[in-house]
């Protein structure tokens, strides 16, 4: 089995608690890092009319939701919502929800969407798990009409080590797997997604590939000491 394959095994094992361990893990804080990545972006795009976002690597659904949602606080039109994922069981969990959404089993690296159709893309903490990243930020460039946004929620690597990410890193190295491997039994999977921070890109880093992949930088954000970080970029 090759390493994307045993991320989305991975995935799929998870995804039935997938929800309730991220709600106690993040202390619910995610909810309002979202909440601000979408209200961003709608600021920064400027239209009012919406057709299509494609939410990459949707999991069970959150972020679609978000997107609905904060379209309607923004007075945004969004006429269409696509969540895409590989894993067939985070896809499950978001079809129950309900949503006013479609989802699509499909990899970043090859979206089901048509060439310059997309208004926004976004992907949420997923970008790290995509082994081939820089396939994937030149598949978002493709789908993205001219002057789309591409929104990308995501924990990135500290390149200087403070007090603040050494207390971070503790939380991610020693009580998240420990926490997340209870409520999902999979121990294994929560050691994976703190090994998966660290493994990652640098802020500066990400940027520059944005900026190979044919993106203008808009706006980059950290939250909550810089746990999570917000890139919001413009196709040119």
């Amino acid at each position: 089995m090759n390493k994307q394959k045993k991320i989305v095994s991975m995935f799929d094992e998870i995804a039935p608690t997938y929800d309730v361990a991220n709600r106690v893990l993040s202390f619910g804080v995610d909810k309002s890092w979202r909440k601000k990545a979408c209200d961003k972006t709608f600021k920064i795009y400027g239209k009012k009319d919406v057709d299509l976002i494609l939410d990459v690597a949707c999991g069970t659904g959150d972020m679609c939701e978000y997107w609905l949602k904060r379209g309607s606080h923004n007075d945004v039109k969004v006429h269409k919502v696509t969540g895409v994922d590989p894993s067939v069981g985070m896809l499950e969990v978001a079809k129950k929800k309900h949503i006013d959404a479609s989802f699509l089993e499909g990899e970043a690296k090859n979206l089901p969407a048509n060439s310059e159709s997309v208004d926004i893309v976004s992907i949420s903490y997923g970008l790290r798990n995509v082994v081939d990243r820089v396939e994937g930020l030149n598949e978002f460039n493709r789908v993205l009409k001219k002057g789309g946004i591409l929104t990308i929620l995501e924990f990135t690597k500290l390149e200087n080590a403070t007090l603040m990410s050494k207390i971070r890193d503790f939380y991610m190295k020693k009580i998240l797997p420990l926490v997340g491997g209870l409520l999902s039994k999979n121990y294994e999977a929560y050691n994976y997604l703190p090994n998966s921070i660290e493994n990652f890109l640098t802020r500066e880093k990400l940027i520059k590939e944005l900026k190979e992949a044919g993106f203008e930088i808009e706006f980059v954000k950290g939250f909550s000491m810089d746990i999570s970080t917000l890139f919001i970029a413009r196709k040119i």
